[in-house]
């Protein structure tokens, strides 16, 4: 029979594998004890974050209960933000940085977010991602990636987290051994890379490799299945992929934090509890866990069953305190990074405008229609977005341009909108009459309702000003604009082509 006190230990060691979040913009009784009884992690996610200030202070306050707290948060920067998930992101995201190429504003921007985040009290990031979005109906990754070429995404890769970490902020390569080509959201189904090893080996992988050559030792598992490695079991609960690929052919020592624990892919099958026990053994460090299910009660029902599993043998003891030693480890080191000298401020306008401006693609005869003769009708064909995705994130032209030009209208249009009345009168088509017509979307080509309604609106109004914020695709109308991202950085700057100026925002 196991003793009191060794059942306590057992549990101190299963609470140091957990990253969970927490509702809240100051710590709940709750955290503050748990690390007390040996939490090493917790997550931010949007809830968390009123100010920088506030962020700052939250964090203090943690740390007071331990100074090595790993203090994580999900920050892409683009379309994926939580410090700025109020106004939208100030910074291009990944897509945006690799149509660019320049491997140098990639560090600057990862650099500049870095700032931000070491002045929050931030130590480790959840970014970047490195996955080659090679599937064009990935509903999941899209512009998160550097693109679609595995060289392009590997440069960035290497150049972002050396941007990051050199402002004293870890990062973390995702989402392990890939999610770029696949067509499920795992955050609702379980996804299958279908490719063999030698595809993985040439297209995936090198991305990887790159991150880690430049410093990362955090590496984020993926929720999906990659039958080439193992058939039966999703990767972040695959000995196969987690140790005999990532540990053994990778040759990676550092810390692997799995995908929020709590998604469909691994619990629609296991049940989060026994989705945490089978990633622990196959091999991961760390649980992120809270992004929906941020209650008291699931970190302890977690730190419970790994205590259990231990008890009966389907867990070994020794690898619940590998995993702990390697979380004590990338703290203490992520610890010291974090009181390295910052680097200098660099002396440039806007690193995240400039970059967004330098990621717009023109097509059409843009050199006589822009910047507009008038103030525009806006129609802006929103679709549904992934979890990743804060819902309260602003994205579009329409607010940019209404204060820069007052007269300006718009209307946003979701696919329900649409139903079986005509597209023109859902759209507002009146209104532009005898004025320009701008068109937003947001991966057009992914969405059969949104390039149906595109394909209308251009036939009705062929002098139309198409503004793609996602994937790009072929645009019709008079002009076609590419951001390769919807931040509130790539808003800014279509809104400065269109009145003619550099908008202030």
């Amino acid at each position: 029979m196991v003793s009191s006190r060794r059942s306590s230990e057992v549990r101190r060691l299963a609470l140091s594998l957990l990253q969970p979040g927490f509702v809240g913009t100051t710590p709940p009784d709750w955290v503050l004890r748990d690390i007390q009884d040996g939490l090493r992690s917790v997550v931010l996610f949007t809830r968390n974050i009123e100010s920088a200030e506030q962020v700052a202070a939250l964090t203090e306050r943690l740390r007071a209960e331990n100074p090595e707290l790993v203090v994580a948060i999900d920050e892409e920067s683009g379309d994926v933000t939580r410090i700025e998930s109020a106004t939208g992101s100030s910074r291009p995201g990944n897509f945006a940085l690799g149509h660019v190429d320049d491997t140098e504003l990639t560090a600057q921007v990862a650099r500049d977010l870095g700032r931000d985040l070491r002045a929050a009290g931030v130590t480790l990031n959840y970014a970047p991602s490195v996955d080659v979005n090679s599937n064009p109906d990935n509903p999941v990754i899209g512009v998160r990636s550097f693109g679609t070429d595995p060289e392009v995404v590997s440069r960035h890769a290497a150049a972002w987290v050396d941007g990051l970490q050199s402002s004293g902020v870890a990062a973390c390569a995702k989402h392990f051994p890939g999610h770029g080509d696949v067509a499920v959201d795992s955050h609702h189904g379980l996804p299958s890379y279908d490719a063999d090893r030698a595809e993985i080996a040439a297209h995936a992988l090198p991305p990887f490799l790159a991150a880690l050559g430049a410093g990362a030792r955090a590496v984020m598992s993926a929720h999906l299945l990659v039958p080439a490695w193992d058939p039966e079991v999703p990767a972040t609960l695959s000995r196969r992929v987690l140790g005999d690929l990532l540990r053994g052919e990778l040759g990676f020592d550092g810390l692997i934090v799995t995908d929020a624990i709590e998604m469909a892919a691994v619990t629609e099958r296991y049940g989060i509890e026994g989705a945490s026990v089978r990633a622990v053994a196959a091999g991961a460090d760390a649980l992120c866990v809270g992004g929906e299910n941020a209650d008291e009660q699931t970190p302890a029902r977690i730190a419970d069953a790994l205590v259990d599993a231990v008890a009966s043998g389907r867990l070994t003891e020794e690898r619940l305190a590998e995993a702990a030693a390697r979380v004590a480890e990338f703290a203490d080191w992520s610890t010291r990074l974090a009181r390295t000298p910052a680097p200098p401020a660099e002396n440039i306008e806007s690193i995240g405008l400039t970059g967004a401006r330098r990621a717009i693609r023109l097509t059409g005869a843009a050199q006589s229609a822009l910047p507009l003769a008038d103030s525009p009708h806006v129609v802006e064909l929103a679709p549904l977005t992934h979890l990743a995705i804060a819902q309260e994130t602003p994205w579009g032209v329409a607010d940019s341009l209404l204060r820069h030009l007052p007269s300006t209208t718009s209307v946003r249009v979701r696919q329900e909108d649409l139903g079986s009345a005509a597209t023109a009168d859902v759209c507002g088509l009146t209104q532009a009459k005898g004025r320009p017509l701008v068109v937003v979307v947001r991966d057009a080509a992914r969405h059969s309702w949104m390039s149906r309604a595109l394909g209308e609106l251009t036939h009705a109004r062929p002098d139309a000003i198409v503004v793609e914020m996602g994937l790009p695709g072929e645009l019709p109308g008079a002009v076609g604009i590419c951001t390769h991202g919807a931040s509130t950085a790539s808003g800014t700057a279509v809104t400065e082509l269109l009145v003619g100026a550099r908008a202030a925002g």
